[in-house]
């Protein structure tokens, strides 16, 4: 019976084509003093609803809240990207919850852990759901995908609090950078997540503009919280070290860098479009590095928080509560003001009239 009130999927040629009204439907948005926004930033055309070398398993681009919702248990191309990031998301916070209330004597040096357990939950999650609704309207696809840019920008500090309180250099720590460290990192949440939102605008005139902002407002971030993992890696090849912990550090690494590389590539789908629309399209495999690669970042930062105990006790820098959780949420807050400011500028959307739904949808 379930399967009779699933949502007919559509190929990339069946996309409904978008009228160009704006949202308070003026038929000449240029003459329409509230809808400057069109103008200004053409944000969306049929193409942004296809991605390179997918061909089919497509929703449509009006799709109800339900629709959206029944489509999590049918085979589209977003089921595996849905669902690969909404399991992760009860696993690390089955971790979360494992870690409340701080124990093992560690007192304060739990609260970074925390943190980014914390931000290792609201990603998966931020992301699963943008997959899930993105398809409702036009309006919606660009908001979910602000929370979702916004959860990851949030995730890379929260990876910042963890390494400046567990596996900075001993020889850094309490040092000036490691002083302007978190504080820094703060400043480039907010520009990951103005950057990567402002990039949803420029999409439709210049697309490859837009996938370079996107790539770099994660990757800097990522590899400024990564400066102190880098160094521990250089002295560590330098003098032969056998720590366990950076074997894990290792995998943690060369797994970002796969899923930046995928997420860039756009393999295996690219070479053989229609092939992998359903499973193993880059974006799954892009999920799919990610999670394994957040797994394996928590796991080293357990041991580097257990084998580094005592000596951590032992250093003049003891993170408080309200010194993580306040950046985080300084952060969120910051994130929430840049979405606000960015839906205000989605007042005009071209939209898919209701005429243009296909019959038998």
């Amino acid at each position: 019976m379930l399967s009779l009130k699933l949502p007919r999927l559509l190929s990339s040629s069946q996309v409904p084509q978008l009228r160009s009204w704006c949202f308070c439907r003026t038929r000449r948005p240029a003459r329409c003093t509230r809808c400057w926004a069109a103008q200004r930033f053409p944000l969306l055309s049929p193409q942004e609803y296809q991605e390179q070398g997918i061909l089919f398993g497509y929703r449509h681009p009006r799709s109800s809240a339900t629709d959206c919702l029944l489509s999590v248990f049918q085979m589209t191309n977003e089921t595996l990207n849905i669902w690969t990031h909404f399991v992760p998301t009860w696993y690390f916070l089955w971790h979360l919850l494992g870690s409340l209330p701080p124990r093992d004597g560690r007192g304060t040096r739990a609260w970074p852990f925390l943190a980014y357990l914390l931000s290792c939950c609201l990603y998966p999650f931020a992301s699963s759901c943008a997959h899930t609704f993105s398809t409702m309207s036009s309006r919606a696809r660009h908001l979910c995908y602000f929370f979702d840019y916004a959860a990851l920008s949030v995730y890379s500090l929260g990876s910042a609090l963890a390494y400046s309180a567990y596996i900075f250099p001993k020889e850094w720590v309490n040092g000036t950078f490691h002083y302007y460290y978190v504080p820094i990192a703060v400043f480039n949440t907010v520009v990951s997540t103005s950057l990567s939102c402002y990039s949803r605008f420029l999409e439709v005139d210049r697309p490859q503009l837009s996938k370079a902002f996107r790539t770099l407002a994660f990757v800097y971030p990522y590899l400024f919280d990564s400066i102190p993992l880098f160094y521990r890696f250089y002295v560590c090849a330098a003098e032969s070290c056998t720590e366990a912990v950076i074997v894990v550090h290792y995998k943690h690494t060369v797994l970002a860098f796969l899923t930046c590389f995928v997420f860039a590539s756009h393999l295996p789908e690219r070479l053989a479009p229609g092939h992998f629309d359903y499973i193993g399209h880059s974006h799954q495999v892009f999920h799919v590095c990610g999670i394994i690669g957040t797994h394996f970042q928590m796991e080293a930062i357990r041991m580097d928080m257990t084998e580094r105990h005592d000596w951590l006790l032992a250093t003049a820098m003891l993170p408080s509560a309200l010194h993580t959780l306040g950046s985080m949420g300084i952060c969120m807050a910051v994130s929430l003001a840049i979405i606000r400011l960015c839906s205000m500028s989605l007042s005009c959307l071209p939209e898919p009239s209701q005429r243009e739904k296909l019959h038998g949808h």
